[in-house]
C-alpha cells in the first residue's frame, strides 16, 4: 500500500523522530510503500494567502499553489498523520496543510452547496501524538486533535477509511521505559497496518 506520512515536528533530535522512526520501520515490515512529508523539512508554508482563499473554489486552479502535496495525497492508499500536541492543538504546519491541501475538489467537492467526501481512495488512516499532560486533561479540552483525525478524516472519506489513533499522554513525566513501550506499539501498529 501507497502510505503518505505527515510529519509535523521541527526538532530532528526529538521523540518525534523516533516515533517517525518505528512507525516507518513498521510500515516497512509490513511491505508499504512510504512517502514521507516532512513539512518542516520541506518548508512548507501553512499561511493561506489572501490569493488562495479568493481561488479556494476555483477548481482545478485551487490546487496551483499546493500542486506537490495534492498529487502526493492523491496518489496514497493510506495516510499516517504524526505530530506532537500543542495548546491542545495541532501544529500550526499541519493545520495549514490541511487548510492549504484538503481544497474543494481534493478532499471534497461542492454539490449545490454541500460539501460530499472525495478521499474515498484513502482506505486507512492512522494519527500518532503526544500530549504533556494526562489524559484527563485532552478530554476535559475536547481532545481536538483526536477528533480531527478521528473524525474529520472519517467525513471526507465517507467513513471508508480504517482509523487508528496512537497517543502518549503526560509526555512531560514519561520515562524511558514508557517511551520505549510506546515505540514499541506504534512499531507493532504500524505493522499490522
Amino acid at each position: 500500500m501507497r502510505v503518505l506520512y505527515l510529519y509535523a515536528h521541527p526538532l530532528e533530535e526529538s521523540f518525534h523522530a523516533a516515533i517517525r522512526d518505528a512507525a516507518r520501520e513498521g510500515l516497512r515490515q509490513a511491505g508499504h510503500s512510504v512517502d514521507l512529508c516532512d513539512l518542516y523539512a520541506e518548508g512548507f508554508n501553512p499561511v493561506l494567502s489572501a490569493a488562495e482563499r479568493r481561488g479556494y473554489h476555483e477548481i482545478p486552479g485551487n490546487r496551483a499553489p499546493v500542486e506537490d502535496y495534492v498529487r502526493r495525497l492523491e496518489q496514497a492508499e493510506a495516510l499516517v498523520l504524526s505530530f506532537p500536541t500543542w495548546c491542545f492543538g495541532l501544529p500550526a504546519i499541519l493545520k495549514g496543510w490541511m487548510d492549504r491541501v484538503l481544497l474543494p475538489g481534493v478532499s471534497f467537492r461542492l454539490e449545490e452547496g454541500v460539501a460530499r467526501p472525495n478521499l474515498l481512495h484513502i482506505g486507512k488512516i492512522a494519527g500518532i501524538s503526544t500530549y504533556g499532560r494526562p489524559r484527563w486533561t485532552a478530554i476535559l479540552a475536547g481532545d481536538p486533535p483526536r477528533k480531527a483525525v478521528t473524525r474529520y478524516f472519517r467525513l471526507i472519506t465517507a467513513g471508508r477509511a480504517a482509523i487508528d489513533y496512537h497517543a502518549l499522554y503526560d509526555m512531560n513525566r514519561a520515562d524511558d521505559a514508557r517511551r520505549a513501550a510506546f515505540l514499541a506499539r506504534v512499531q507493532g501498529r504500524m505493522a499490522r497496518f
